[in-house]
């Protein structure tokens, strides 16, 4: 690997990949059909996903662009049953009073094609669940607070990064975000910088799994080009 110093600083050789115009169309297009099939799941198989596989998802989450490069994310991957037991009943405790009072009438109605409701059973039935937490400061060695930079947009491409690897490997996952979420912080024992932002039940799609017949916007309904 090719290093050099520029103004005092280290750096790397960076060789991406040479492609010509056309196979680059190509993969983009492969790539597009292989990501809009994607779709959120709710109905997961139990079967056992091998932890390697966990691991290099999550470390393709981690390798994503972050404020300073200060990576201000942790994930937490819980494949214990009653822990996963805890954090079901706890999610429904909150997701029950958010049906039920929290939600204004519009927020239900948009929901009702999704065929949601306050229980969650996924919780329990996934072999694992990524819970991601963000960081908003570090502490150094000497117990100093050290700052973070831009951490939501930073977690949030961390997020969709693992949200693509998990479709690209062929699981399936969702985007879960009881509100408030204080509860995971208590039942994974996390430290004071860190704050709850996701969960995403990760399985083996179920024999048997159905997805809303819902539809995305059109590439004009999203883009505007100027040239």
């Amino acid at each position: 690997m090719e290093r050099k110093k520029i103004d005092g600083l280290s750096f790397i050789k960076y060789a991406p990949r040479l492609l010509n115009t056309e196979k680059a169309i190509e993969l983009s297009e492969a790539l597009k059909a292989q990501m809009t099939a994607r779709r959120s799941v709710r109905t997961f198989s139990s079967a056992p996903i091998p932890k390697a596989l966990i691991e290099n998802l999550v470390e393709i989450a981690s390798s994503a662009p972050s404020g300073a490069n200060k990576q201000p994310w942790t994930f937490c991957v819980v494949g214990n049953p009653e822990l996963k037991k805890k954090i079901r009943e706890a999610a429904e405790e909150e997701e029950y009073h958010n049906y039920h009072g929290r939600m204004n009438p519009e927020w239900i109605k948009e929901l009702r094609p999704m065929g949601t409701n306050w229980q969650k059973p996924f919780l329990e039935s996934a072999p694992y669940l990524i819970v991601v937490f963000k960081k908003p400061y570090d502490i150094d060695e000497r117990g100093h607070k050290t700052q973070n930079y831009y951490v939501n947009e930073s977690v949030g491409i961390a997020c969709g990064f693992l949200v693509a690897a998990i479709h690209q490997a062929g699981l399936v996952s969702l985007t879960h975000t009881p509100s408030p979420m204080n509860f995971l912080t208590e039942l994974l024992d996390r430290p004071e910088n860190e704050r709850a932002y996701l969960i995403v039940p990760v399985a083996w799609p179920h024999s048997d799994c159905w997805v809303p017949d819902i539809h995305r916007k059109s590439l004009d309904q999203v883009v505007k080009f100027y040239e």
